[in-house]
This record gives C-alpha cells, structure tokens and sequence, in this order.
C-alpha cells in the first residue's frame, strides 16, 4: 500500500486563532500565567484554556515550569519567535493605522498660478495651509491661468489658483473670490475728479494694460468693441505692481481688479469705480475633472472652498483669465 502523506492537524481555533496567540506570547514573555491574564484584562482560567487549546491543536508541549516561571519549550521557542510578531503587529495596527492616517497630510503640493494671484491672493492662504500643514511642502509654479490649466491637465501640478470665464469640458472651477474692475490714474490726473465714468471718457486717454497674450487686455477690448467705442493703449507691460508704478508716474491709466490694490496705493493714485462698466473677475481653484486630488490637495481646496466636496459645487464648462 502506498504511504499516505502526512497533513497538518487541524486547528480548532482557526476562527479566533489570534487569541490562543496572544495569550501564549504574553505567557512566554511575562513568565506566567496570571500575569498574561492580568496584561491581557481576563481571567486567569480563560488564559489556561487558550494555552491548552493551543497546545493540544499542535501537537505538542509549548510551555513548562521552571521553578516559579513558565518557560517556552524548544518548540514553543519556535512558535513564539514565528508568533510575537504577528501579534505584536495586529495589536499595534490601530495606532499604525491613525500614524498613518494623519501621515497623509505630508507630502507635497504643488500649485501653478500667475503673478497676481501669487501676489495678491495667495500669501495669506498659503501661511494658513501651512500653519494646518506643516509638513506638506508646497511648491508654486509661475504660469498664467490657460498654461496653468494645461499643468493640471497633464499632472503637472495638483490645481492652479487663477481665474477663467469660460472652463473648458475637462475642468472643474471653484471661483472663491469675486473682485470688481477699478480706474487707476496718476494724482491730479482730469479723470480724478469725476463721480462716474463713462466709456468714452476712458477711451480719450493713453492706457496701460497687460501684454496681448494675457485676456486682460482681451477682456477690455471686448467691452469697447461691443460699445464702438475706440481707444489706444500706449504701453503693455507685465505685472501689476510695474503698472501701477508707471500710472503713478503720468504715463497713462489703466484698468485693474480690486484685488491688486491695497491701502498703500490710495497714497499714489487715483482709484475710481467702473460702475460695471467692465465684469467683475472671480477667482478660485481649477482642477482636472474627474481626478482624485492627493491628500494636501485636498486639504487646500477645502481651505478655499470648505465643503466644496461635499457639495459638487465645482463646475466644468473657453478662456481663462489673467
């Protein structure tokens, strides 16, 4: 007859296997019995049962007296090397698991954004992310709002922080801010004194404006073109701080959002509402739709935007703004 092959028992805990484990592991580690059950919060009885389920499930003798301690066999040498730490483990998994839980705030966040929001917008939310955050490293990438939407697309970077008019089918928006179109003109300046203005009234003198390639200056020939109403700009330059300097200094006017001008610059020119004559600007967080935005991402978006997640408020839908 051929030999049958040796199995292994079964094991008749195998449905509650970690507790027999447990309780042989703290016996062999603490020397005794009621010290285990005292560690382990059960009765020393209970601890007795595990052992000798355990024992009798393998076959063998695992523990034995010595004196006034219970010492691990040679077997039960192996087993505790082979136990300890998959008990050790299971029993440090929730502390592990909140580790690494709250780990998910590190990392890194990157943001692409154009000089106005990096300049106007940004300082105070990124000091109170990272007071939130402060492990996370943020990282800020240079680049006007329809190059910082093509970074998002290709993952580039998590979100650009800017503006947009018309988003395009594959972007989610979050506008957060809203800020009203403003005349800025050096002091004395014959606009200065007017209570309202008018299209042509801007239009009879020299402007100052982004370059083309931004939709600033796309954006106010817009509203004179629908209006026929003609103007000339004498000067494109890029920045906002470089344009109100050259205001300041009688080289022309210029039309900015509110969110460029501060306290300071009341000092230095003349600062008058448009009375909506040209769109307010919003501004907010632009995301690739659809993509599960990584853990300090997220943290940011909801610092902008609390609730935005929960809500959907994010929408899809042309051009970005500078």
């Amino acid at each position: 007859m051929p030999r049958s092959r040796a199995t292994t028992p079964p094991m008749a805990y195998k449905g509650d296997r970690l507790k027999p484990l447990r309780a042989f592991c703290q016996t062999a580690r603490l020397g005794s019995v009621s010290r285990a059950a005292e560690a382990l919060f059960v009765s020393q009885p209970a601890v007795t049962q595990q052992l000798q389920a355990l024992e009798r499930d393998l076959g063998m003798a695992l523990l034995e007296r010595s004196g006034r301690r219970m010492l691990p066999t040679r077997e039960g040498e192996v087993l505790y090397e082979l136990a300890a730490p998959l008990v050790e483990g299971i029993d440090a998994l929730p502390e592990a698991f909140h580790r690494r839980v709250r780990g998910l705030d590190a990392g890194e966040l990157n943001i692409a954004a154009n000089s106005t929001t990096t300049l106007y917008l940004l300082p105070k939310l990124i000091a109170a992310f990272r007071a939130a955050h402060p492990d996370v490293r943020v990282v800020l990438h240079s680049a006007i709002t329809a190059d910082g939407a093509d970074l998002v697309r290709d993952n580039t970077v998590d979100l650009t922080f800017g503006s947009m008019v018309d988003v395009p089918a594959d972007i989610d928006y979050a506008p957060a801010y809203r800020f009203e179109h403003m005349l800025i003109a050096p002091p004395g300046h014959p606009l200065a004194s007017r209570r309202t203005l008018e299209l042509a009234d801007i239009a009879a003198h020299e402007l100052i404006l982004p370059p083309r390639r931004q939709v600033t200056l796309r954006l106010v020939d817009q509203v004179f073109q629908r209006n026929r109403v003609p103007y000339h700009v004498a000067l494109e330059v890029d920045g906002w701080e470089v344009i109100k300097q050259y205001v300041a200094m009688g080289m022309g006017i210029s039309i900015v959002s509110s969110v460029c001008l501060n306290e300071n610059d009341a000092e230095r020119l003349a600062i008058l509402p448009l009375g909506g004559l040209f769109p307010a600007r919003s501004y907010g967080v632009i995301m690739r739709k659809g993509r599960m935005l990584p853990p300090p991402a997220r943290a940011f978006v909801e610092l902008v935007q609390p609730g935005l997640f929960e809500r959907g408020d994010a929408r899809g839908g042309g051009h970005s703004e500078r």
